[in-house]
């Protein structure tokens, strides 16, 4: 109501839209609650229940926690609502499966504390509402109520005070006058008409005696067996908070027709937070001592009753006296297992769906039937929220001021975070806290160490107390457990308006502390054994957090980016400004992420654009030399895939020359180069002197199969297999199977089947592009002389292209080639020979024409200057018998 007054009063018009309330749905919490209450309602009314049973477990209370502005408040307020009158319940909520009457209490707790009248506040504001629903008295309630009344409040008459405390309403008149009543009933019970009008003091006293002597009258009037004691105690704040009992006992005793359950609603329960949880202490007692009343508890952080390590603070602590609250809070946007059950009763309020973001927005600002939020704007203000409902209502008072400047707002006019979001955050943090909050709001995600060593602090306490605010998501599985809600880091990062806001020279140096941490962290469990998720993990990181804050320390991240390109596996590093128009580099951290990314993401974007990205890092200077040797290697790997032979070789030569880290690979690439351009004893000569590092292997297994020597390029690609994984190199070994599948596909299409298989399973989760379309290449081998395999063919090339990685074309022509040969069709295979011949012009992959010739049996072509490894009638042969192998196969 308060947002849509403020709307209503935006404008000089008010008429010109309407201002709607966009509750949106909240179908889960509501289910829960209705079926809490309905178990509730059920179990009161059973035989065996007792109200003056203070030992038995408490299933009568049910919390909601959820982060500042996630809407807790809003769902009680619509709750109260909608049990209120069927009116006010939003249709798709349902029908109520109840019939019991239920009277819904709204309490907002933090008006209790800012008036410091706090548990006298709850017990006045229940009997407010009590007094209007039953009018009539509760009569041993209200003696103990009113005998506390004129001991702690001498000569201060109620109903100012209850007026003064801001509690006046509808039936703030009928409590003086029912507790008087309530004194009155007692007096004559006891057939003490002298006491009639006297002190509440001096009823107290008799109805104390008379319950002593266990008179039937005042037993029936106030038989609970702890009614005489309470009564006797001295009337104070310790005796005010179990007076709740007596209540309990008297609506229990009401009779049938004006029997109801109150349904108090606890809200802003983070309000009653203080060092010795007095306040908090007394609320507990209230709940325990009243079985019979239904509570509903919204508040930031989780009730922690249930945990034994309150025992002294709280008086009923542990997971026996509160089952519902024992385990941790059940998450409403995870799915929960099945042994969660209906007996939880602790739920974290999780963030709206981008559609109930959108279903809000469009309800919220109407105008002629339509909304006044475009759908541009809609989308930016939803993903900017993350969810979060707070942020939802700020950007639309954002849009009414735009408006009522005389502009049209626009979608960037809300790419933008709201003060009011991060003061809501930070109100109820400590100085310690808040300078956490600022350290993790730099991590996308930490455990308590990393946050711990961030933050430069000496001990975990305050990230444990940090982490367990909704304002922090946890996701036990993953790799670090703790991330912050995106939408609080967003408004911690972007804050220029906080008191104690950081200055850069402090997120600065908070960013040099988490980049060593993760450091640490990857150095640490590497000594243990190879991590390649936390290697990923702390890259990611480490590459946004240098580049993001300019450090120019590159320090443990040089090692790391060896470590990843060194087992060509090209995870995403996923860095938020990587798109195809980025600045020049101007920081070492600046090039190194960009160098890494372009490696990575060459697996998805054209070599030539590879290749480009490349030059620009390496001609920007700000590499360490061990890094411009990687940015050398790879762009020499990308001009080899583009066919520029030259260049390649050039670059292979210039790391091969420096004799660095990079040089056993561009050895191997030079050994490529030379078996690409047909010199196949170059290349034979260069795999003594590669070994694992220069992937000797997989060298000498291209020359073998080349030369049609299967059964020697198996042996090559297994042993490569093997090696690979000793080293526990997962990417070189699926590219070891998907050439050992290659080498098979022309001998023995019934083996390659297995091995596409393992090369297929090898290759999930491994971002190995021109591996993955080779292994359809090989698909295509192995089906020869089938049907379909031109078609398949044609639209494999159009994958390649869009891939840019022409050399591949090549391959695909090859198995045409030998489809063609195995189905005897001449001018097929002399259509797909032309082709080869058109895409091996620049030399490379020439000697393909040649095994399209031998494979027909025809003899060398004219202007071949392909040099073999071995003679070229036996290679000649060799590619012929493969021919007829797969003839006498098909039949």
């Amino acid at each position: 109501m308060a947002d849509n007054l403020r709307a209503l009063f935006s404008s000089n018009d008010p008429s010109a839209f309407d201002v709607a309330e966009a509750f949106t749905d909240r179908n889960s919490q509501w289910a829960l609650v209705a079926a809490a209450l309905e178990e509730h309602l059920r179990r009161v009314a059973g035989g065996s229940f007792d109200v003056e049973d203070l030992e038995a477990p408490r299933t009568n209370v049910i919390v909601f926690h959820g982060v500042g502005g996630v809407g807790k408040s809003t769902l009680l307020r619509k709750i109260e609502a909608a049990l209120t009158a069927a009116e006010h319940r939003p249709e798709q909520w349902g029908e109520p499966t109840w019939t019991e009457r239920v009277l819904p209490i709204r309490i907002d707790l933090s008006r209790a504390a800012s008036t410091g009248s706090d548990f006298e506040r709850v017990i006045l504001t229940i009997r407010l509402a009590l007094a209007g629903a039953l009018d009539r008295t509760v009569p041993s309630f209200d003696v103990a109520l009113r005998h506390y009344w004129e001991h702690v409040h001498p000569g201060e008459p109620l109903d100012e005070y209850v007026r003064r405390a801001g509690l006046a309403g509808r039936f703030a008149n009928l409590l003086p006058g029912q507790l008087r009543a309530g004194v009155g009933e007692v007096a004559a019970a006891l057939a003490l008409p002298g006491l009639v009008g006297a002190a509440a003091g001096q009823v107290t006293s008799a109805l104390v005696q008379a319950l002593r002597e266990r008179q039937e009258r005042a037993r029936a009037l106030a038989g609970a067996t702890r009614t005489s004691a309470l009564l006797a105690a001295t009337p104070g704040m310790e005796a005010l908070s179990y007076y709740p009992h007596l209540l309990a006992w008297d609506l229990n005793q009401l009779p049938a027709k004006k029997r109801l359950t109150p349904v108090v609603l606890l809200d802003t329960f983070e309000d009653t937070a203080d060092r010795h949880r007095d306040f908090e202490r007394l609320l507990q007692r209230l709940v325990w001592l009243m079985p019979n009343v239904f509570f509903v508890i919204g508040g930031r952080s989780r009730v922690q009753w249930a945990d034994p390590a309150l025992h002294g603070q709280l008086d009923w602590t542990g997971p026996a006296a509160w089952p519902g609250l024992a385990s941790s809070s059940s998450s409403l946007t995870v799915p929960q297992p099945r042994a969660a059950g209906s007996g939880a009763r602790q739920f974290l309020i999780g963030d709206l769906s981008p559609e109930d973001c959108e279903a809000h927005l469009a309800r919220r600002l109407v105008q002629d039937g339509q909304p006044l939020i475009s759908a541009d704007i809609r989308a930016a203000i939803t993903a900017r929220s993350h969810g979060l409902p707070l942020h939802l209502d700020l950007a639309v008072s954002r849009f009414l001021e735009i408006r009522r400047t005389g502009r049209t707002p626009t979608p960037a006019d809300f790419d933008c975070t709201f003060p009011a979001l991060l003061a809501r955050t930070l109100s109820d943090l400590t100085p310690e806290e808040r300078h956490l909050l600022r350290s993790i709001a730099l991590l996308d995600a930490f455990d308590l160490d990393l946050a711990t060593r961030t933050a430069g602090l000496a001990q975990q306490a305050p990230a444990r107390r940090l982490v367990e605010r909704p304002l922090v998501n946890e996701n036990p599985y993953a790799l670090w457990p703790y991330h912050l809600h995106r939408a609080i880091r967003s408004a911690v990062q972007d804050d220029d308006h906080s008191d104690d806001r950081w200055t850069p020279a402090d997120w600065h140096q908070a960013a040099t502390r988490a980049l060593a941490a993760l450091g640490d962290q990857w150095t640490g469990a590497t000594a243990l054994g190879p991590s390649r998720m936390l290697l990923v993990a702390c890259l990611r990181q480490g590459l946004r957090l240098a580049r993001d804050h300019r450090l120019s320390d590159l320090g443990w991240l040089t090692a790391a980016a060896h470590a990843y390109t060194d087992d060509s596996v090209w995870e995403p590093l996923s860095l938020p400004t990587d798109t195809t128009a980025e600045p020049a580099p101007d920081t070492p951290a600046d090039a190194l992420a960009e160098l890494l990314t372009t490696i990575a993401r060459r697996q998805h974007e054209h070599r030539q654009r590879t290749a480009d990205r490349l030059t620009a890092v390496l001609d920007s200077g700000l590499l360490p030399a061990e890094l411009t040797e990687m940015g050398l290697y790879y762009r020499a790997k990308a001009y080899k895939d583009l066919s520029l032979n030259d260049a390649a070789r050039a670059g292979m030569h210039e790391v091969a020359d420096s004799g660095g880290r990079y040089a056993p690979r561009a050895l191997r690439g030079l050994a490529n180069l030379a078996r690409l351009s047909g010199d196949f004893p170059t290349a034979l000569a260069a795999v003594p002197t590669l070994g694992w590092k220069g992937r000797h292997h997989r060298v000498l297994g291209d020359i073998r199969w080349s030369q049609g020597d299967t059964a020697q390029a198996v042996t090559a690609f297994e042993a490569g297999r093997a090696e690979a994984e000793q080293h526990g190199a997962a990417g070189e070994r699926a590219m070891m199977q998907v050439r050992l599948a290659l080498a098979v596909s022309f001998a023995d299409p019934i083996r390659a089947d297995d091995e596409l298989a393992l090369a297929h399973q090898l290759l999930e989760g491994l971002d190995q592009r021109s591996n993955t379309l080779l292994a359809q290449v090989v698909t295509l081998i192995k089906d020869s002389g089938t049907r379909d395999v031109p078609d398949r063919a044609r639209s494999l090339n159009s994958d390649i292209e869009a891939a840019g990685l022409p050399f591949l074309h090549r391959f695909v022509e090859l198995a045409t080639a030998f489809h063609h040969a195995v189905r005897d069709e001449h001018q097929d295979l002399a259509g797909a020979i032309d082709r080869l011949r058109e895409l091996t012009t620049s030399g490379d992959f020439a000697y393909f024409v040649d095994i399209a010739h031998f494979m027909a049996g025809l003899p060398r072509p004219a202007g071949s200057t392909t040099q073999w490894a071995a003679d070229e009638a036996h290679v000649r042969s060799r590619w012929h018998t493969l021919v007829q192998a797969r003839q006498d196969f098909l039949g």
